[in-house]
C-alpha cells in the first residue's frame, strides 16, 4: 500500500515537478539564445517560467514531505529517546496537515477571487486562476500526507553517523 503511494505521488507530482523543471531549462535557453543572436527574447518568457517555478515548488512538496526530504533541526536527535520521538513526530506532522490544509483553503478563496475577476498575467493574458486551484490542490495534498504520516507507524529512524563522524578526515 505504501510503496504504491509512494510510486502515485512519484509519477503524479514528480514527474510534474520535473516536467516542468525541464520545460524551464528550455525555454530559459532558447530565450537566451534568442536575446543573444536575434536581438529578440521569447514574449513572455518571464510569465512562463514563474508559473512553471510555482508548478516546480508545489508539486514537490508532497513528495518532499512523504520522503522527509525537508529540513529538519535534529541536533537533539540523539539524546531524546525513540517514545519522545515518536510523540514529537506524530505533532509536527499533525500541525504540519492543519497548516498545510488551511494554506490550502487560503489559496482556494484566492482562486476563486482570481476566477471572479478574471485576472491574468500581464503579457501572455493567461488566466491566473488554474494556477492558484493547482496551488491549492498540491497544498491540501501535502497536508494530507503530513496527516497520514502523522499516524503511520515508522520504522526506528536511522541517525546515520555520529556528528563527530563527520570532523574526521579521511586517512590517505
Amino acid at each position: 500500500m505504501l510503496k504504491t503511494l509512494e510510486r502515485l505521488l512519484h509519477w503524479s507530482t514528480g514527474v510534474m515537478a520535473a516536467m516542468a523543471l525541464f520545460s524551464i531549462m528550455w525555454l530559459t535557453l532558447f530565450d537566451v539564445l534568442g536575446r543573444k543572436f536575434l536581438n529578440n527574447s521569447i514574449p513572455g518568457a518571464l510569465e512562463l517560467t514563474e508559473i512553471l517555478m510555482v508548478v516546480v515548488i508545489f508539486a514537490a512538496l508532497p513528495l518532499v514531505s512523504w520522503r522527509g526530504e525537508h529540513v529538519v533541526f535534529d541536533s537533539l536527535d540523539a539524546v531524546i529517546p525513540d517514545w519522545l520521538r515518536s510523540i514529537q513526530r506524530r505533532t509536527v506532522n499533525l500541525i504540519s496537515a492543519m497548516v498545510f490544509a488551511f494554506l490550502g483553503y487560503l489559496m482556494t478563496t484566492r482562486a476563486e477571487r482570481f476566477a471572479e475577476y478574471g485576472d491574468t498575467t500581464v503579457h501572455l493574458q493567461l488566466s491566473i486562476a488554474p494556477v492558484a486551484w493547482l496551488m491549492a490542490g498540491l497544498l491540501v495534498l501535502t497536508g494530507l500526507v503530513h496527516l497520514l504520516l502523522a499516524f503511520m507507524v515508522l520504522p526506528a529512524p536511522d541517525h546515520g553517523p555520529a556528528p563527530s563522524e563527520f570532523l574526521k578526515t579521511p586517512a590517505p
